[in-house]
């Protein structure tokens, strides 16, 4: 038998894994892998315990519990202004990468190429190269990582299937405003007018200093063609649920579906009729959301203050990118992966470096850490930050 051909022989294994492991290895503080460490809220996780008990534990319908469907449609509505059509435009799958995989999937042919703007969340170059496309890397400057218009402008053409967008972004913390998805649609317009859009929404609600978030779901000009992934793990507290979704106009969601029902085909009943409910009866959990994080980020950020840890601005996610390159005297001269290895077995602090999220790498001192931890949590990692 001839050896197996990989159809991703330059994937590993997801550094967030990487990094975990070695956390959990060192018993460090883990500040790596984006998950909290407190709990759902107890009104969610009762309403799961309810339908655990009351009959819910078999197959879902494949596109969604149709109560959380409509009560997905309700919070687009109260959040964006826009009337979606539950039946037709929602579906509900396991997990936002889920998600991302079968938009993908629904519109990339082989020889197709998919723009994507580094550093970009590690699973959509493999789902493009999945389906037989090419992905076209745009770099995001430090400290701000805007889209370049110009460069994006220069790299359309007629083979430009599709452009991934996540606002806001993993793992920079930049965010797009109402004005940069106008620039996205007038560059669309005029270089890839048949070119479709994958916005990654999965922390709309985690949006600091009385910004508002912008979804090509309320853009009239791109909401035509664009798919729209949201994840209620980091809108509850529960990453480990795997319950995301996506939104996109019916004939487009007609399609995700054929993808969808060959994949996971259903997401974990007892989990969609408890969000259902919550959804629907508690939406000031998920309206708290900025105030709530943005304590968290202001906590870091000043805990960070007396280190010699250099924080970039956090616009959104629950993500602190910090530029390490003070320390390099102390520590050698080690790049993002190196430090952050010698950051969780030295020190006791798990972190993310970034370059795995570059095509190419572009060689700065930066690491993110995730503050989406009990305050407890972030005051410990500081004292040993501010100790290096």
């Amino acid at each position: 038998m001839k050896p197996l051909a990989s159809k991703l022989p330059a994937t590993g294994t997801t550094i967030f894994s990487v990094m975990s492991q070695l956390a959990q290895a060192r018993d460090a503080i883990n500040l790596s892998q984006g998950f909290p460490d407190f709990e759902p809220p107890e009104a969610l996780t009762d309403r799961v315990t309810h339908y655990l008990k009351s009959g819910r534990n078999q197959y879902a319908p494949m596109t969604g519990v149709p109560e959380l469907r409509r009560a997905i449609a309700g919070k687009i509505a109260r959040t964006s202004g826009v009337e979606v059509d539950a039946e037709a435009a929602v579906t509900v799958t396991s997990g936002a990468t889920e998600a991302l995989f079968c938009a993908i999937h629904t519109v990339v042919h082989p020889g197709d190429e998919v723009i994507v703007f580094d550093p970009a969340y590690d699973s959509y170059a493999p789902a493009v190269r999945l389906a037989g496309g090419n992905t076209v890397h745009l770099a995001l400057a430090a400290p701000d990582y805007r889209i370049d218009w110009d460069a994006l402008s220069a790299a359309l053409s007629p083979r430009t299937r599709l452009v991934i967008i996540n606002t806001p972004h993993n793992p920079t913390g930049s965010i797009l405003t109402r004005a940069d998805l106008d620039r996205l649609a007038a560059a669309l317009d005029a270089g890839a007018p048949d070119c479709y859009v994958l916005s990654d929404e999965v922390y709309e609600h985690i949006i600091f200093d009385g910004e508002t978030h912008a979804s090509v779901l309320a853009h009239p000009q791109l909401a035509p063609r664009s798919f729209a992934v949201f994840s209620f793990g980091k809108t509850c507290h529960a990453t480990g649920w795997k319950v995301g979704y996506c939104v996109a106009p019916p004939e487009f969601t007609a399609e995700v579906r054929k993808i969808h029902q060959y994949n996971t085909f259903a997401t974990a009943a007892p989990m969609q009729w408890a969000l259902a409910d919550f959804v629907r009866d508690e939406p000031g959990q998920y309206l708290g959301l900025p105030a709530f994080y943005q304590r968290k980020r202001d906590l870091f950020a000043g805990l960070l203050a007396d280190s010699q840890f250099r924080p970039l601005p956090c616009a959104g996610t629950y993500f602190q990118l910090a530029d390490y390159s003070a320390l390099l005297p102390e520590c050698g001269d080690l790049d993002d992966l190196a430090f952050a290895k010698w950051l969780t077995t030295e020190k006791g602090i798990a972190a993310i470096p970034l370059s795995p999220f570059h095509q190419t790498p572009p060689g700065n001192r930066i690491i993110r850490f995730c503050f989406a931890k009990r305050d407890e949590t972030l005051e410990r990692a500081g004292e040993i930050l501010c100790g290096i």
